[in-house]
């Protein structure tokens, strides 16, 4: 997933809009740009949407968008009327907000798996996203997402909400640039997705006239290691894929690295123009071409 977009539950227009807009994955939200009174209301919508949008079961991603529902976090209570509402329509994934390490995945998995029973549905088909950096006591708890479930396959993190836990003022300075306690957190949700063996997502930029800033963001986190960003407008999704999609010089350079070691079989090193790469690069390698894979690019090995 390059590109996952945020949409409001209660918005039937804006998201039937998100289907063709060419992000890789749909976020049904039931959180934070839902009003209280409107949470009921939105339930309904987002199990309505689902059951129209995901269609037949073998209709799988990538021939539509993965949706995900964004549920209210688990100290809300109001994840378990969000849960009944929406796992009878098969949706992909939840994604849990202000996740707190491994015993709110647990939690999660537990709560799902009871609703899968009951609508018939094979235990596991709901995954789990979770928004690891919300909280400060999240941050002490992001290195134990380790097999905490199968249902976890990716790990985002989010600025907003854990600037109002810490009690802060802003969580970017005045060139739009992520602060040292933000910088922290999105880089212990990038070790925690690495530890746990599962997808790191980069979290919104909330400044969505500004492509310049957008993509410089996205190229960012794609160097450090993040595989897809969220966004919270269809103006960004464009920028997110394109910066997220392996280019052909990147690919044509991890060919070679792997053309290289196959060509010399138990080799720990091999030599290309002049330049040394050892097992990390082909690893790398690896990984980027089944990025290019999964955007739809086509490898002729």
């Amino acid at each position: 997933m390059r590109s996952l977009l945020f949409v409001p539950a209660d918005a039937p227009a804006k998201l039937e809009k998100a289907l063709g807009c060419g992000a890789d994955a749909i976020i049904v939200d039931l959180e934070d740009s839902v009003s209280p009174e409107r949470k009921a209301a939105a339930r309904d919508a987002a199990a309505a949407f689902l059951a129209a949008a995901i269609g037949h079961p073998g209709v799988l991603p990538p021939a539509r968008p993965y949706v995900l529902v964004r549920v209210n976090g688990l100290s809300t209570g109001l994840t378990d009327a969000d849960l009944d509402a929406v796992v009878a329509a098969r949706p992909d994934a939840i994604m849990l907000p202000k996740a707190e390490g491994a015993a709110s995945i647990m939690h999660a998995d537990a709560k799902l798996a009871a609703r899968e029973a009951l609508a018939g549905l094979p235990d596991g088909h709901v995954k789990i996203v979770a928004i690891a950096t919300e909280t400060a006591r999240s941050l002490f708890l992001a290195g134990t997402y380790r097999e905490a479930s199968a249902r976890l396959t990716a790990l985002t993190w989010g600025a907003e909400d854990l600037s109002a836990d810490l009690g802060a003022e802003a969580n970017r300075d005045g060139e739009g640039l992520f602060l040292d306690p933000y910088r922290l957190a999105r880089t212990l949700c990038l070790a925690a997705a690495a530890t746990a063996e599962v997808l790191a997502l980069d979290t919104v930029y909330v400044d969505f006239r500004n492509e310049a800033g957008l993509r410089r963001e996205c190229e960012d986190a794609r160097r450090d290691g993040f595989q897809g960003k969220m966004a919270i407008h269809p103006a960004q999704v464009a920028t997110i894929n394109d910066v997220f999609t392996p280019k052909p010089e990147a690919i044509a350079k991890a060919k070679a690295i792997i053309a290289a070691f196959e060509g010399q079989p138990g080799a720990g090193v091999v030599g290309i123009g002049g330049v040394m790469y050892d097992r990390p690069h082909l690893a790398k390698a690896q990984r980027l071409l089944g990025r290019a894979q999964a955007a739809g690019v086509a490898i002729d090995r």
